[in-house]
């Protein structure tokens, strides 16, 4: 067995037991694919000496440590599979460190700027004067910002979910995340008067009949684009007056982590709200408890200045 099937028997491994997305995949493979057309006879066969000298030739080229640990991940599992499987008697990535990488505070927006733009969508969302296609439009970025701030889904979840989330008048509603792992996230009563008025459009459009999903469009998915959203909320944020720069979904569902560690949520509960399988993935967010610790002390010790 080549390199080329051994990687489509991991990625097969992958999604059959791991239940692996398809980002997630495709990912693997581009890692694991570079790899092996860069180091001589493939990397199924390749050794400590080999994975090493592939490593320095990424970061000669300039990848970001976290890029190369990235791939080195890649590998680690590629050759945990290969060992398991009794197709290597040894697993070279053993002795091999990770590159050191920094671990950059994540971009987030204030509680008032998050305001600005939720508003600004509601305005919108309300504007009779629109023409239909434009409403509906309206209507549906009002909808995924409302419940993106609400409950602090990665986008991938958002734009895929279910038609019934709407159908239902429920202060919860349960997602499917990362790894096929279920939760339970709850949905604020604003979340839940712009999702019914998306539905109460959406049941409008004969295209979207027969679609389960909240936000189908006519992609091969079935539903609405991550890179839509993000282009649609990008120019939302121009409308707002904030730099649109600064906004993605992504950098919503960090101000929904953020503004609740801010107003006293447990760091415990923020991580399950986020679907984060370790609590080390939440402590990004560390920061915004020791601001929080530092300002309880100086509002409320007897002798601080």
């Amino acid at each position: 067995m080549n390199s080329a099937a051994r990687i489509e028997a991991f990625l097969e491994m992958m999604s059959a037991e791991r239940g692996a997305a398809e980002n997630t995949l495709s990912s693997y493979r581009r890692d694991l694919e570079d790899a092996s057309t860069e180091i001589d006879g493939g990397l199924a066969g390749a050794g400590a000496a080999d994975i090493r000298a592939y490593l320095d030739d990424i970061a000669a080229r300039g990848f970001a440590p976290t890029s190369q640990a990235r791939k080195l991940s890649a590998i680690r599992q590629f050759f945990k599979f290969l060992y398991a499987e009794g197709l290597r008697t040894d697993d070279p990535t053993g002795t091999l460190d990770s590159p050191k990488k920094g671990r950059p505070l994540p971009k987030t927006m204030s509680e008032a700027d998050t305001g600005r733009l939720i508003d600004r969508a509601a305005v919108e969302a309300g504007d009779a004067g629109l023409g239909y296609s434009d409403r509906l439009a309206a209507l549906r970025l009002h909808a995924l910002v409302e419940v993106l701030y609400a409950t602090g889904l990665r986008v991938s979840e958002l734009v895929g979910l279910p038609v019934t989330v709407a159908q239902r008048d429920d202060r919860f509603f349960m997602v499917r995340g990362k790894g096929d792992k279920e939760r339970m996230v709850p949905l604020s009563a604003k979340a839940r008067t712009a999702m019914r008025a998306w539905l109460a459009a959406r049941t409008a459009v004969p295209a979207f009949a027969e679609s389960p999903f909240l936000f189908p469009a006519a992609s091969d998915s079935g539903y609405l684009s991550r890179q839509v959203f993000a282009r649609d909320l990008k120019g939302l944020a121009a409308r707002a007056g904030i730099a649109s720069a600064k906004i993605s979904p992504h950098v919503l569902r960090h101000a929904f982590a953020s503004h609740l560690l801010q107003n006293g949520a447990d760091l415990r509960a923020v991580q399950q709200l986020l679907g984060h399988a370790d609590i080390s993935t939440t402590q990004i967010y560390t920061h915004v408890l020791e601001e929080r610790l530092v300002r309880l002390v100086n509002d409320h010790h007897p002798l601080a200045d």
